[in-house]
C-alpha cells in the first residue's frame, strides 16, 4: 500500500529548468505549501559543473534519461540518442549552455495561435530580463541581479574568428549580442556560467528556495502516473503517485499539479495517466480519463547537419588534447584560472542567417567549434579540423512522443520524422551549400580548408538532400508535444494559461507547451515560460 508523503498546495513534477524556477517564485509565498519530485539525483556529480563535463554526462544514467529515437527514415534509417537531463537542474545541467532567446517573431506567432497577447515578444521580454544576470549589466533588453547568469566565454580562437570574417564576407554581419529580439549575425555566444563553472538552474533557483520551510524536495522518485477524481463538475487531478527509495508514495494537491517534466517526460506521464489520444491508449490498456489528441504529437526538434573540414596551420581542440601533455596543460589551466578549453561551452561561435533570400528572418543557425569527431562520444581527430554544424531554425516536419506501454516505467516511443517535407529538404540542400560558400570566403584561406565531411562528392540537390539524413543529427530542442492554442485548435492540450483542457487542477509548464520551435536554442525560453506560468498560477489564487 502506498505511503502518503502528504498534503501540498502545489506539487511540481520535474526538477528541471522549469521546476526550479517554478519552486523558486511559488515559494515566495510563505503561505503556500510546495512538494518538487525529481526522478534523477542530487547535481553533485562533478562534471556537471565543468563545462566540457557534458561529454560525461550526456548518455550517462547518472545524468540523463538516456532515450533512444525510434529509427527514422529523414536519416536513412538512423536511430540517435535524445538526452534529457535526469538530475536537479534537468537539462540545463548537461546542456550546451548557451543563452538564446530566439526571435521576436517567435513569441508574436505564439500570440497569435493562442490569441492571447501577453504572448507577444513585449510582454515576454520582462520575463526573460526579471531572472537575468548579464554579464553587461542592466539596459532595454537584459536584466541584471537576477538568478539567470549569463556571461561571456573565457576563450577565444583564431580559426573561429577567420570563420567569422569569412562569414561577414559572405554577407552575415558581425554581431555581440544575439538577445534582442534579432538574432541575425555572427558572433560568440553568451552562455549561463560562472566564473568558468557551469550555472545551472538547481544552483541558480533551488540554492534560496530549498531554505524555505514550505518547499519540500524529493529527489529520485519516478511519478507513476497522475491521479485524477471524477465529480458534478467535471475530472479534476487531486496528485500523484510515485515511486521512491524502494517503497511506493502518493501524494495530494489542493491547488494544482503542474507538470515539468519536459517535452518527452509531460506527454508521456499524461499518457499513462489516461490523457491523450483515446485510440492509443487503448491499444496499451490505459483507461480514458481525458480524450486529448493533441498529447505528445506536434514534436518540434531542430536537426543539425555537421559539416567538417580539415586545416593547416590552425590551433584546434584536436591537437591540444591530441596528448597527455596536451591534455595535463589543458587541465592546469582550468584549475588555476577557471579558463581554456575545459571552460568551453560545446559550440563557440555562432551565426544566425536565411537559406535564401525568400526568409523573411534568419531560419538558419550554426554552431561552430575548433574541433572534429565522427560522432558524439567519438575521440577526436588527430589532424587539425573545424565543425560547422547548421540547423533549420524553423522546420516543417513533425514528430510524435507515444507511450511504449502503459507503465511509466517503460521509455516512450520518440518518432521525431526529420526531414520528412519537400521544405525541410530545401532548406538542408541550400544550407550545405551555403556552409561551403563561407568556408571559400577569403578570410580562411590562410588556413586551406578542406571539406571531408560530408565531402566535396556531394553536389546536386538530390546528393546534397540524400547526404543530409547522414550528417543529420539532433541537437537537442525537442518542443511542442503538449502545445498551447486556442480554443478551436483540435490539438492543443493547453490553453494560453498553460491549464490541460478538461482537467481541472492539472498545469503545463515546459517545452512541450510551445507550438512552434524557438528560433535558437530552448533553454532560456523555457525559463522564461516558467517565470510566466509562476504568475498567472499565483495570480489565479490570489
Amino acid at each position: 500500500m502506498a505511503e502518503s508523503a502528504g498534503v501540498y498546495d502545489y506539487i511540481i513534477i520535474g526538477a528541471g529548468s522549469a521546476g526550479c524556477v517554478l519552486a523558486n517564485r511559488l515559494t515566495q509565498d510563505a503561505n503556500i505549501s510546495v512538494l518538487l519530485i525529481e526522478a534523477g539525483a542530487k547535481d553533485d556529480y562533478i562534471w556537471i559543473h565543468i563545462p566540457v563535463g557534458y561529454l560525461y554526462c550526456i548518455d550517462n544514467p547518472r545524468t540523463d534519461w538516456r532515450f533512444r529515437t525510434e529509427a527514422d527514415i529523414g536519416l536513412n534509417g538512423r536511430s540517435l540518442i535524445y538526452p534529457r537531463g535526469k538530475v536537479l537542474g534537468g537539462s540545463s545541467s548537461i546542456n550546451g549552455m548557451i543563452y538564446m532567446r530566439g526571435q521576436a517573431r517567435d513569441y508574436d506567432e505564439w500570440s497569435d495561435l493562442t490569441g492571447d497577447a501577453s504572448w507577444r515578444w513585449d510582454s515576454v521580454l520582462p520575463l526573460f530580463m526579471k531572472s537575468e544576470d548579464h554579464h553587461g549589466g542592466a539596459d532595454a533588453f537584459h536584466g541584471a541581479g537576477g538568478e539567470w547568469r549569463v556571461e561571456k566565454q573565457r576563450l577565444s580562437w583564431s580559426i573561429l574568428d577567420a570563420f567569422q570574417g569569412a562569414a561577414a564576407q559572405s554577407g552575415i554581419p558581425k554581431t555581440d549580442d544575439f538577445n534582442r529580439g534579432d538574432n541575425e549575425g555572427c558572433g560568440y555566444f553568451d552562455v549561463n556560467q560562472k566564473r568558468g563553472i557551469r550555472w545551472n538552474t538547481a544552483k541558480a533557483f533551488l540554492k534560496t528556495a530549498k531554505r524555505r520551510g514550505n518547499l519540500d524536495i524529493m529527489t529520485g522518485c519516478h511519478v507513476e502516473r497522475l491521479t485524477t477524481e471524477s465529480g458534478p463538475e467535471g475530472v479534476r487531478c487531486s496528485g500523484v503517485e510515485f515511486n521512491g527509495g524502494g517503497r511506493e508514495w502518493h501524494a495530494q494537491s489542493r491547488r494544482e499539479t503542474i507538470l515539468a517534466a519536459g517535452a518527452i517526460g509531460s506527454p508521456h506521464l499524461l499518457q499513462v495517466s489516461g490523457i491523450g489520444p483515446a485510440d492509443i491508449l487503448r491499444q496499451h490498456g490505459v483507461s480514458v480519463v481525458a480524450d486529448l489528441p493533441g498529447v505528445g504529437e506536434n514534436l518540434q526538434d531542430h536537426l543539425q547537419m555537421r559539416m567538417a573540414f580539415k586545416v593547416n596551420n590552425a590551433k584546434t581542440l584536436n591537437t591540444m588534447a591530441g596528448n597527455w601533455v596536451g591534455k595535463m596543460k589543458i587541465g592546469l589551466e582550468y584549475a588555476l584560472f577557471q579558463s581554456g578549453p575545459m571552460s568551453m561551452a560545446p559550440s563557440q561561435l555562432g551565426a544566425f542567417t536565411r537559406s535564401d533570400a525568400s526568409q523573411a528572418s534568419a531560419n538558419l543557425e550554426y554552431h561552430v567549434q575548433p574541433l572534429s569527431l565522427e560522432k558524439f562520444g567519438d575521440p577526436l581527430h588527430a589532424f587539425p579540423a573545424f565543425t560547422a554544424s547548421v540547423c533549420n531554425l524553423r522546420p516543417t516536419s513533425r514528430g510524435h512522443v507515444r507511450l511504449g506501454s502503459g507503465s511509466a516505467l517503460t521509455a516512450p516511443k520518440i518518432s521525431t520524422n526529420y526531414l520528412s517535407t519537400e521544405e525541410d529538404l530545401d532548406v538542408a540542400a541550400a544550407a550545405l551549400r551555403l556552409t561551403r560558400r563561407i568556408v571559400a570566403a577569403p578570410a580562411l584561406a590562410r588556413y586551406a580548408p578542406q571539406e571531408f565531411k560530408p565531402g566535396i562528392q556531394y553536389q546536386t540537390d538530390a546528393e546534397l538532400r540524400q547526404v543530409a539524413g547522414d550528417i543529420g543529427t539532433t541537437i537537442f530542442h525537442p518542443v511542442g508535444t503538449c502545445k498551447m492554442g486556442r480554443p478551436d485548435d483540435p490539438m492543443a492540450v493547453v490553453d494560453s494559461q498553460l491549464r490541460v483542457r478538461g482537467v481541472a487542477g492539472l498545469r503545463v509548464v515546459d517545452a512541450s507547451i510551445m507550438p512552434t520551435i524557438t528560433s535558437g536554442n530552448t533553454n532560456s525560453p523555457t525559463i522564461m515560460i516558467a517565470e510566466k506560468a509562476a504568475q498567472m498560477i499565483r495570480a489565479s489564487h490570489r
